[in-house]
């Protein structure tokens, strides 16, 4: 009888264990759970694609690494007011009252030409006021059945082909501003602006605005300086030649890293540059820039974004 149980759990071991057997075989294997991902710092290439259509679209310029001038530089603020020098006041000869107008303001005249007709009180006879300049009418304080004098000009006649720029100079930088400095003058109407000298420096200061005058004698052939109006004026102090320089614009960073992006082919190359002396404008590259490479000078960022996305050419 102990025989026979003893055959009997042994069945039933086997049984259980071929049982199990089948339901680990039958049973769908478990996954690994998935990593977390890790907070990788992401790899961006050192290049990104920019088709023509592209770099047009984002207006992005290019421009080539040269050689530059660096200029060590003073902004100023100045005001175009006629030459005093090649200005004329007509004033009446005799008192009486003005019978005719013939010229207004804005008008060109030659020397000799007839301003304005005035009755004489005394002689009751007609005079004329001739231009004694050739130039243009910057003012008239006269018209038509008006008593004038002697003690009053009538006109203002101005030679425009010279003009006055008047800059101030704060106390602070006079001692910078010399008679013979070259100054750029933007007169602001798109067009480059205009190379002048200070031709005389002011002795005297304002109290009110702690500044004096440094004043540039300026051609003017197209009109571009008009009287009453505000220009700015970069004052040249000094200018020294570099063998290789790009815009100050086309500098980004990359993780620390100070770059300029070459155009090599279609893409955008990102150079670690080191760089030297510098002005508004322009900087020097000792390292990294060749002379003759095409990079981006303009909206350099945009290709910087596009190089932080990944690259893709997304037009």
């Amino acid at each position: 009888m102990i025989g026979a149980m003893l055959r009997f759990l042994s069945f039933a071991l086997v049984a259980a264990v071929l049982v199990y057997g089948g339901y680990r075989m039958l049973s769908p294997a478990t996954t690994k759970p998935a990593p977390t991902e890790s907070a990788e710092k992401e790899e961006h290439s050192d290049s990104v694609a920019f088709s023509e259509a592209k770099i047009a679209t984002a207006g992005i310029e290019l421009a080539q690494a040269a050689p530059a001038v660096l200029h060590d530089s003073l902004l100023l603020n100045g005001a175009v007011q006629p030459n005093h020098e090649a200005l004329l006041q007509v004033t009446p000869r005799f008192p009486g009252v003005v019978r005719d107008v013939r010229k207004r303001i804005g008008d060109r005249v030659q020397k000799g030409d007839v301003l304005a007709i005035v009755e004489s009180n005394q002689s009751l006879t007609p005079y004329e006021l001739k231009a004694a300049l050739g130039g243009t009418v910057i003012d008239r304080q006269t018209t038509l059945g008006e008593y004038v004098s002697e003690q009053k000009s009538a006109f203002v006649i101005a030679d425009l082909s010279t003009v006055w720029v008047d800059f101030s100079v704060y106390r602070r930088d006079l001692a910078r501003v010399a008679v013979g400095d070259q100054v750029l003058i933007d007169p602001t109407d798109g067009k480059p602006g205009i190379e002048a000298k200070i031709s005389y420096v002011s002795p005297v200061g304002s109290s009110d605005t702690q500044s004096a005058v440094a004043r540039a004698t300026v051609p003017n052939p197209e009109q571009r300086l008009r009287p009453g109006l505000f220009v700015t004026g970069k004052l040249i102090l000094s200018a020294r030649q570099v063998p290789l320089a790009v815009k100050v614009s086309a500098l980004q960073t990359i993780e620390n890293r100070t770059v300029v992006f070459v155009r090599s082919g279609d893409k955008f190359e990102a150079r670690d540059v080191e760089i030297g002396q510098r002005d508004p404008e322009f900087v020097e590259i000792t390292f990294g820039v060749l002379d003759g490479d095409m990079y981006a000078a303009r909206n350099s960022f945009i290709v910087k974004a596009e190089m932080a996305k990944g690259g893709a050419d997304n037009d």
